[in-house]
């Protein structure tokens, strides 16, 4: 007895995959998946695409503080018509015109960050031609310097000079951190598909295993060694076997359909059994230490707080006292020629001072101003909780390591057992030493092992790839993650 039993479990063991096998060895992998998401898929071009717009955003910022160059002009500037002129006497004369009256101009200009003022260089020179009068005059001003500066007004230069960078470096941050989180999300589909996978190939086997039982059964029956209920059991067990493995198909096909629209694989692929993920010792203190220094939060913290101030400093600055200092001087010459205005040029100096100011206003720049101070209270206590609130997430996501890796090492133990418990229960019934519901038992369990191994491997990856992403570090590599243009 003992030598058949033996027997049995060295065929059964040539036929099952030994331990550890992996269905899909010549199927796309882990790593392979995530690039290609991060290359091809829609949420990885989204990504990219925002993070062009912000950095366009920062070039735009940065040519604000540079100068200038442009040409103003209207030309030609044709009419003919029939005008109203006032007569000396008082009367209106209606006459026929035909002028042209062009102006060209060329401004070097410069913003003042400090002040919020400008300083610009001009030259401006204007034709007018009289067409029934066989007229044209030059008015020309070849040199203008000038200068306009607000007085107790917001500015704005100076606000984005502290904020923009903060801005840049943030969406920076932001897009390593979303091409982790599409690593994350590639992950959970990825394990998705594979555990229908796997689901798929132990519904197929345990239908082939029920079918070859229902076979020795039938002939244990008519030999009288089985009875007719035990018969009608395998029958039903044959059923059940077929329907879950129809049902496991199905499900196979719909993971891999949400993994296609995810990652835009074009087929539908077979996909490798990933190793165990990097197990790296990995400090809760630490984790939130570079978390600190290298997540987008961080950033986002002091330029929500900078940007309230500047929402005081806007409400100050637009609704008590305003007031704009414009000045300018240069040469200015008119005449027939063009070539003669630059003759005897004459000097031209212009200073005005622009103001308002409320009288009455009903307590109205009050208003303004303390609401954007409220305003700034409530985003400074919504940042401290959210502060914290992200802190605990990283402490806890560091935490959760160890444990997860232990949690892999026993489901891939119990995965081993729960096969070898199967291999001797089955080869034990075949001899018939163990009722159909052992076996039954016995295989439940299997089924149930190999399931929770893939679940613990799921939980590590997913796990890898969350703490990359909360932190922008490679604790394996040891190592921050760094957007590369």
């Amino acid at each position: 007895m003992k030598l058949r039993l033996l027997f049995l479990l060295g065929l059964l063991a040539l036929l099952r995959p030994p331990a550890g096998a992996q269905p899909y060895a010549n199927g796309l992998t882990l790593d392979g998946v995530i690039a290609l998401a991060l290359d091809q898929s829609a949420v990885g071009r989204q990504a990219y695409t925002t993070r062009e717009t912000s950095y366009w955003a920062w070039r735009g910022y940065q040519a604000n503080y540079r100068p200038q160059l442009g040409m103003q002009g209207t030309l030609p500037n044709f009419s003919r018509a029939i005008a109203p002129v006032v007569q000396p006497d008082g009367t209106t004369s209606f006459q026929s015109v035909r002028i042209n009256n062009s102006d060209l101009g060329l401004t070097l200009s410069q913003n003042i960050g400090l002040t919020g003022g400008q300083v610009f260089v001009g030259s401006v020179v204007q034709r007018f031609d009289d067409f029934n009068g066989q007229l044209r005059r030059y008015n020309n001003q070849p040199f203008t310097v000038g200068l306009a500066q607000p007085l107790g007004q917001f500015n704005g230069l100076r606000w984005a000079r502290r904020l923009e960078p903060l801005r840049y470096q943030e969406s920076q941050r932001e897009y390593v951190e979303a091409r982790e989180t599409i690593a994350q999300r590639v992950t959970e589909l990825y394990f998705d598909v594979l555990l229908e996978q796997v689901n798929a190939e132990v519904a197929r086997q345990n239908a082939e295993a029920t079918a070859e039982l229902l076979r020795i059964g039938q002939e244990r029956f008519r030999l009288g060694r089985l009875s007719q209920s035990d018969l009608l059991q395998l029958e039903l067990n044959l059923l059940d076997a077929r329907q879950a493995q129809t049902q496991a198909q199905l499900n196979a096909q719909n993971a891999t359909v949400e993994l296609q629209a995810y990652t835009g694989l074009a087929e539908a692929p077979a996909l490798a059994e990933p190793a165990p993920a990097p197990q790296p010792v990995v400090a809760p203190a630490r984790a939130l230490e570079q978390a600190r220094l290298h997540r987008s939060t961080t950033l986002a913290f002091r330029r929500r707080l900078l940007q309230a101030e500047r929402d005081v400093a806007q409400a100050r600055g637009t609704t008590g006292f305003r007031a704009t200092l414009t000045a300018n001087l240069g040469y200015v010459n008119q005449a027939t020629s063009f070539t003669d205005t630059y003759a005897n040029l004459q000097n031209q100096q212009q200073v005005g001072l622009v103001f308002s100011a409320p009288l009455v206003d009903w307590s109205r720049r009050k208003a303004i101003v303390k609401t954007a101070e409220l305003t700034r209270e409530q985003e400074q206590r919504a940042m401290a909780q959210e502060e914290r609130s992200f802190e605990q997430t990283v402490l806890t996501q560091a935490s959760q390591f160890a444990a997860l890796a232990e949690q892999l090492r026993l489901a891939e133990r119990a995965d081993s057992l729960a096969q070898r418990r199967y291999d001797i229960t089955r080869a034990t019934y075949l001899l018939g030493r163990l009722s159909l519901t052992d076996l039954s038992l016995a295989s439940n369990a299997k089924d149930s092992a190999k399931r929770n191994r893939i679940f613990a491997l799921r939980a590590c990856w997913v796990a890898h790839y969350r703490l990359r992403a909360l932190t922008l570090y490679d604790f394996d590599k040891q190592a921050p993650i760094v957007a590369i243009r």
